[in-house]
């Protein structure tokens, strides 16, 4: 999938959960479901780490580009020591490491313990980084070409600076799911986690498939590429893509938050 469909998917997903919340009578403060769905959407973007051209490497600057050649050699290494004797030979570690469930849970830990013990500037640091990659992925057309890349900083530090402001104050969210002393910002890691899953799913529907079960083996192969049958599944940037699964996103998404929110 594009950078576009993989944030909308994001989004849409953290707005089901609020909606399941509300389903089972745990409703979400609605500055949860803003951010957390915010933070999902940018998320989802992060496993294409590994790729040069993809989304994020652009997202900022030469710290993104020089860090998406680390994690393109690390997983290239980690591909090349833990492949069975079915797995192909590759050139390159696209689609290996940043694309299962371990590294999705990984960056979910990360991100939830950096907030726990890095205190509000650690919480600031994430939703910026996430808010950065959210307008890049939704709002992708206005964020095209380096131009615009300081107004994308920009709106994204402001964002991070008032959605942080906001779940501070008591009984806005900074303490939801986990209410034991020191435990604010547990719950940030749980929209990482999602976004990455979701990724991962959506790469899983195109032809190339997606290996989100590494190391578990199956047959001969440890980075088998998990997807539908062959019939089913779409080239990415396709129509489909584009006219089909954007579209059911945004309606998913939507209603998602209209149960969340209680509206109806």
């Amino acid at each position: 999938m594009m950078g576009p469909a993989h944030s909308l998917s994001g989004a849409a997903a953290w707005l089901g959960v609020g909606a399941a919340a509300a389903a089972a009578g745990h409703s979400m403060p609605w500055p949860v479901l803003l951010v957390g769905a915010l933070i999902c959407a940018g998320a989802a973007l992060a496993p294409d780490l590994d790729h040069k051209s993809a989304t994020i490497s652009r997202a900022f600057g030469p710290i993104s580009r020089g860090l998406c050649e680390i994690v393109d050699k690390l997983s290239y290494a980690v591909y090349r020591s833990t492949r069975k004797p079915g797995d192909p030979r590759r050139s390159g570690g696209h689609r290996t490491l940043t694309h299962t469930w371990v590294w999705a849970v990984m960056i979910g830990v990360g991100s939830s313990v950096l907030a726990v013990a890095g205190g509000r500037w650690a919480v600031l640091a994430l939703l910026f980084v996430h808010m950065v990659l959210a307008i890049e992925g939704l709002l992708w057309r206005a964020a095209r070409g380096s131009s615009s890349d300081v107004l994308v900083w920009l709106l994204a530090a402001t964002s991070a600076w008032i959605m942080a402001g906001v779940l501070d104050k008591p009984g806005n969210g900074s303490d939801w799911l986990f209410t034991a002393p020191g435990q604010e910002y547990l719950w940030l890691g749980l929209p990482v986690v999602l976004g990455a899953l979701v990724h991962d799913i959506g790469d899983a529907l195109t032809v190339s498939g997606c290996p989100i079960l590494w190391p578990i083996p199956i047959g001969r192969r440890r980075w088998y590429p998990i997807g539908p049958p062959r019939m089913l599944r779409f080239r990415a940037g396709s129509w489909i893509e584009l006219k089909v699964l954007m579209p059911v996103f945004m309606l998913l998404g939507g209603a998602g938050g209209v149960v969340a929110l209680n509206v109806i």
